[in-house]
């Protein structure tokens, strides 16, 4: 099977990766579903990170996300991050749609990345749409642990991380969807494809003719479409792909 991938990818003239949580474990990172890791099994979703929580108890979700964004930001790309962004440059990747938050594609080299659940780069107050220094902000909670409010509107400032109740952000959509229309080999590497709509976006190049290619250690729902199935590590699989 790993030759078989090499051997799509190799012919292919427009590789798209589809990146999940899995692709960021091997750098410290939690995922959401594992059994024995997964944030989600940990905490409520719709608890922590839902919108109508962050409305009605911010202080809980920035206590949430206060680790998650401190092991990301120490967080160093993995040698996928850094195969793909390899990749890139030699233009063998076309672009990186990716569900994670943490930012390491783009820590690794990667400059064509699409972020279809946001990121913790900016932060928006809800109520005036001021836009601010995410990163700032969080750091300043976590050096004082005051919750981030707009001095304009003194509404607390949310970070421009989607959120369960949210949609995703149009702009990220439109070039997710433009790209998948585009591939000729879609990778998806690291996701458990359950999450929707983003889960939706591989069947779109599978409609135009893509070969897809699937790296998980577990099952997805979509691994009866796909040309290959690797149920191994990322770190061991991304980088041969390439070599």
């Amino acid at each position: 099977m790993l030759e078989k991938a090499r051997e799509i990818i190799s012919k292919s003239s427009n590789t798209v990766f589809f990146t999940g949580a899995g692709i960021s474990t091997p750098s410290g990172i939690p995922d959401f579903r594992s059994p024995d890791s997964g944030l989600w099994g940990i905490y409520d979703p719709f608890e922590v990170a839902s919108l109508s929580a962050f409305r009605q108890r911010p202080d809980l979700f920035f206590d949430w996300i206060k680790p998650l964004y401190t092991q990301s930001k120490n967080a160093q790309p993995n040698v996928a991050h850094h195969a793909i962004a390899d990749a890139e440059k030699r233009n063998k990747v076309r672009s990186v749609i990716t569900q994670n938050i943490d930012g390491l594609h783009q820590k690794a080299g990667s400059e064509n990345v699409i972020e279809l659940h946001g990121s913790v780069r900016t932060a928006t107050c809800p109520f005036c749409q001021k836009q601010y220094d995410g990163e700032l902000l969080l750091d300043i909670y976590i050096n004082n642990e005051t919750l981030p409010s707009c001095p304009d509107c003194n509404q607390v400032i949310k970070p421009d991380v989607i959120l369960y109740e949210e949609l995703l952000p149009l702009n990220a959509w439109y070039q997710a969807e433009s790209e998948m229309r585009k591939a000729d080999v879609i990778v998806v590497a690291g996701s458990s494809l359950e999450t929707y709509p983003a889960n939706s976006l591989p069947k779109i190049g599978i409609s135009n003719g893509a070969a897809l290619i699937i790296i998980t250690l577990s099952s997805t729902p979509f691994d009866s479409l796909a040309d290959v199935v690797i149920h191994e590590d990322v770190t061991q699989v991304i980088p041969f792909l390439f070599s």
